[in-house]
């Protein structure tokens, strides 16, 4: 064989490589409404950038006459790329071969990229598209998978991980994306789930769709496991573009400040009047957000989960943080459950990869009842808590309106290391609402008196006593717990001084192996 064999013969392994399992399966593909491996990569990266490894791979089963089928690449496309010039290490799963089961050279190859991830300091994004484990590998195919979680879990906090589950991802695979930082799912197209509807009838009777079971839907709305959900694939590469857009490469570096020309003095005059003044109005904290970001740009993660706390990312003056502000058009903004859980898992985030984290505060305090007790309250408002009190990036906490009980302290107080804590002029600070208090403090006085008019002016009158005494942010002032009361037009400007300030900042935690945060 001469040197043109030679390469001709690369050139064809190269293009059958490039087939995957074939046009048929391809067509087969497309014609779900799906891409391939290669063009999701495609779509993702910078044009032409990507670097492929491992396209001569193949599997090393001879059970089940697996042998006789041999593709080339094993189900798995991986390598790197940039986005925004900026290097990704990345693997795509490819269901035309094998239905995107994951046999041990599969596996080997996702942790080949993974390793070079971790030592290179570049993000990982993970493209899932599988039927899960491939079961003519037996025990081999499930080795893999651990050995995936177990890379998962050294890479937390040390590089950004992004999944897309663009296809079914189910059993043991759905413990990868879970362990990751951000998971996007497509809508219509994909499914995760621990259990299918098979065997689900068959254990518990009850019948179910995969959509139903495991959705985009369901997962980006009643399970929080989905940060996004994507209308369509292109959708869903273009949110990963952005979401890295606010990142660092990894825990060592700063996020990258990029040149602002939203001038930081920009004043909105609509601030001043957003706060209804019927104390039991609601109002969208979105409509802040957007005035105060630069040029109106939020990322909001979790957009139809735990709708009375919201969590995402804005720039200011260049500078990417991480919001976290309760919502009082839901719940009137109460800290339940998935609200704790949420804003705790993101405030860890944001601390991981050295986002300061901005917090407006609207909070009557956390949801009472049976169910919320019995589902252990408790110890998830106690992660938000445990999150507030371990980050050390900047923390600027902004006070708009009722800040209450537990809840005022979960909120990024400043006795949980808030560095600078402003409240605007309509802040209610205090133990609790003034209805409340009154009925704790004057609930014999006012059991006394038999007439009812006589009763409701008198409650109406503590109630003003109580709202003019503490239920505003001078009392909190007076402390120092609040170190100044701003105009709510003001506030953009306030916000980027007070990052500009913080932009030094040491903090530090004591030496430890790490915290026993209440999971």
């Amino acid at each position: 064989m001469n040197h043109q064999d030679r390469i001709r013969r690369l050139v064809g392994m190269r293009a059958e490589a490039r087939l995957g399992g074939g046009q048929k399966k391809i067509e087969s593909q497309h014609e779900k409404g799906k891409y391939t491996a290669r063009e999701r990569i495609e779509m993702i990266l910078d044009e032409g950038s990507f670097e492929e490894y491992d396209m001569f791979v193949t599997h090393r089963s001879h059970d089940f006459g697996l042998e006789k089928q041999q593709y080339l690449s094993d189900g798995v496309i991986t390598g790197h790329g940039t986005i925004d010039g900026r290097i990704v290490y990345i693997f795509s799963q490819d269901f035309t071969v094998f239905g995107g089961s994951l046999s041990e050279t599969f596996a080997q190859k996702v942790c080949k990229v993974m390793d070079q991830a971790m030592k290179v300091g570049a993000p990982l994004i993970g493209i899932n598209d599988s039927g899960g484990a491939r079961i003519q590998e037996g025990v081999k195919s499930l080795a893999g998978y651990a050995e995936i979680f177990q890379r998962n879990i050294m890479a937390s906090g040390v590089i950004p991980q992004i999944s897309a589950i663009f296809g079914p991802c189910a059993g043991g695979a759905v413990y990868s994306p879970a362990l990751t930082d951000v998971v996007v799912m497509s809508e219509k197209t994909s499914y995760m789930f621990v259990t299918g509807p098979r065997v689900t009838k068959t254990v518990t009777g009850e019948e179910i769709s995969n959509e139903d079971l495991g959705g985009a839907e369901i997962h980006s709305s009643r399970s929080g496991v989905a940060h996004f959900r994507a209308g369509n694939e292109e959708e869903g590469c273009l949110l990963i573009r952005k979401v890295l857009q606010y990142l660092p490469q990894n825990n060592l570096e700063d996020p990258p400040v990029i040149e602002c020309d939203d001038p930081i003095d920009r004043l909105d005059d609509r601030l001043n009047e957003i706060i209804p003044e019927n104390p039991h109005e609601p109002y969208d904290v979105k409509e802040i957000i957007y005035s105060l970001a630069d040029h109106g740009e939020f990322l909001e993660f979790h957009r139809y989960w735990a709708r009375n706390i919201v969590i995402g990312l804005a720039r200011f003056n260049g500078i990417p943080c991480g919001i976290v502000a309760n919502q009082p058009q839901f719940l009137a903004g109460v800290l339940d459950i998935n609200a704790s859980r949420k804003a705790a898992r993101f405030v860890r985030f944001c601390d991981a990869f050295n986002l300061p984290v901005v917090t407006f505060v609207d909070v009557p305090g956390f949801l009472p009842g049976s169910a919320q007790e019995y589902g252990g309250i408790i110890l998830h408002g106690a992660k938000l808590l445990f999150a507030y009190g371990e980050a050390t990036v900047p923390k600027v906490t902004v006070t708009l309106r009722k800040s209450y009980g537990g809840a005022h302290d979960v909120m990024g107080s400043k006795h949980l290391r808030g560095d600078i804590n402003y409240a605007w002029p309509t802040a209610e600070i205090a133990v609790m609402g003034p209805k409340g208090a009154i009925e704790v403090l004057e609930g014999k006085r006012i059991a006394e008196i038999s007439d009812p008019e006589e009763r409701q002016k008198y409650i109406a009158a503590r109630e003003q006593e109580y709202r003019e005494k503490f239920a505003n942010p001078y009392e909190a002032a007076r402390y120092g717990y609040i170190d100044d009361v701003i105009e709510p037009r003001n506030t953009r400007f306030r916000i980027i001084r007070a990052l500009q300030t913080l932009s030094t900042k040491k903090d530090t935690n004591p030496p430890k192996k790490h915290g026993n945060i209440p999971l």
